[in-house]
């Protein structure tokens, strides 16, 4: 029998049997409501959430990263650092296996492993999860694929739960009524959500906890935007939220200092169809090259990444302009303008796509329409919500932050994902130099009455 369920008091034991480790009192919580767009941060759907970017600072200016999506983003907010530096891809990820390219699914919970076997790593910068392994540690609870989940923390610093395994420092598997046994709907999300609140926050409290929901995404992808189904996943994530909240204020209120912070990690778009990109290239006498593994192409819903060996590199770059003249292709990006998209040419990488709108809207009104990259086995359904490139939708998540010593504002210059890391480890007082990102609080903490101004409006 397990102690922390059976005796689920403070100082119980962890999944390991081990004691539970000595409370804390500056800590840092960030809950991800995966997929949640901006724009749908409102007084009705999403009140919680509404009210608390009103009384904290409120990141009116929040980008994603490239690709815009959920492995990616965890890997920024683990590191504070872009795609190029940290080397996780996409949500596909092509690898050079014994020469020839083969495109990997990240989210499969044994991705690590072959990135791992053809890299010498999984990421490579630290993670949060390693930075605060000696200072007061890292717990994360995420119902979302396993390979997002796992990329909080690859190297296995901390405590990563997911229903697809659970795991403690060193990679040990927790198991049983410790493990996370949810399913990925609404009330996996509420179980997870209640449970951390309990025993991540109240209980074991570590230095840094961060709560990943599935949805609104997990509904998006079955459902259109502005639909009833996505409106109740919005209720559904501020009713999660709201629930964290609560346990913070109380917890403050018996001492403990809390840093909250609240986002997203990107938004979402309409699909309008797909395009086969491998077809594409097939067509234009490429099918060799890419039979023989010397050219793939790694969808990310609404853009791709063209990977190529050194042999398949000049035969891609021969159709490069062709494709950048296709309709459906909005812009085809290589070499700076790569870089600055954090991306760059290396490990393969040759160029990135980002598919083109379609006039019109949705049968909600809600603007957005995207052409989507084929993958085999997945089907894309017109209508339904989708992910990844450099939209106007999809790069515009959230973020609030909160806490007594932050001035209640909004800011207007850009933030992006990879401020959440400098911006906890500069709470906790812990180094953050050389990272891509910067911290949040240093321009933004409590002035005198007076002082500065609330450009709120």
């Amino acid at each position: 029998m397990n102690a922390r369920h059976d005796n689920p008091v403070p100082g119980a034991q962890d999944g390991l049997g081990q004691p539970a480790p000595r409370p804390r009192t500056r800590r840092v919580v960030f809950v991800c409501c995966d997929a949640l767009g901006h724009e749908w941060i409102d007084a009705h759907l999403t009140p919680v959430m509404y009210a608390l970017a009103h009384d904290g600072l409120w990141c009116a200016n929040h980008r994603a990263v490239f690709p815009s999506v959920t492995r990616v983003s965890a890997a920024c907010v683990a590191t504070g650092c872009l795609p190029y530096r940290h080397g996780l891809h996409g949500n596909q990820m092509g690898l050079i296996e014994g020469g020839k390219l083969r495109v990997y699914d990240v989210g499969q919970p044994d991705f690590r492993t072959h990135l791992r076997r053809a890299t010498g790593t999984t990421l490579r910068m630290p993670t949060l999860a390693e930075r605060v392994a000696g200072h007061g540690g890292f717990i994360a609870m995420s119902n979302v694929s396993p390979g997002a989940a796992y990329f909080l923390d690859p190297e296995h610093f901390g405590h990563v739960y997911h229903r697809a395994g659970s795991y403690a420092p060193g990679g040990q598997p927790i198991v049983g009524t410790a493990a996370l046994q949810i399913g990925q709907d609404f009330g996996g999300d509420w179980a997870m959500t209640r449970r951390f609140c309990t025993e991540v926050l109240t209980w074991r409290r570590p230095s840094i906890a961060v709560l990943w929901l599935a949805h609104p995404d997990a509904t998006l992808h079955a459902a259109p935007l502005g639909s009833a189904a996505h409106r109740e996943a919005l209720r559904h994530a501020d009713r999660c939220v709201a629930e964290v909240l609560r346990t913070v204020r109380r917890l403050r209120t018996q001492g403990d200092d809390i840093l909250l912070l609240a986002g997203s990690d990107h938004g979402q778009e309409t699909i309008a169809g797909s395009i086969d990109i491998d077809a594409w290239l097939c067509a234009q006498g490429l099918a060799q090259q890419i039979e023989a593994g010397e050219i793939a192409v790694a969808a990310q819903g609404t853009a791709a990444l063209l990977y190529a060996t050194e042999t398949g590199r000049p035969k891609l770059h021969e159709v490069l302009d062709r494709l950048r003249g296709e309709p459906w292709v909005d812009a085809l990006e290589t070499g700076v303008a790569l870089r600055a998209r954090g991306m760059a040419a290396q490990d393969g990488i040759v160029a990135a796509i980002n598919l083109a709108q379609v006039a019109g809207e949705n049968t909600y009104g809600v603007r957005g329409k995207r052409w989507t990259a084929a993958e085999p086995g997945k089907t894309k359904v017109p209508g339904h919500g989708e992910h990844g490139g450099w939209g106007t939708d999809e790069t515009r998540p959230f973020l609030i932050v909160d806490h007594a010593s932050v001035t209640p504002m909004t800011v207007e210059q850009r933030t992006s994902l990879v401020d959440i890391a400098p911006t906890m480890l500069d709470f906790l007082g812990l180094p953050h130099g050389g990272l891509d990102g910067r911290s949040l609080l240093m321009p933004h903490r409590a002035q005198p009455a007076g002082a500065g101004a609330d450009s709120r409006g």
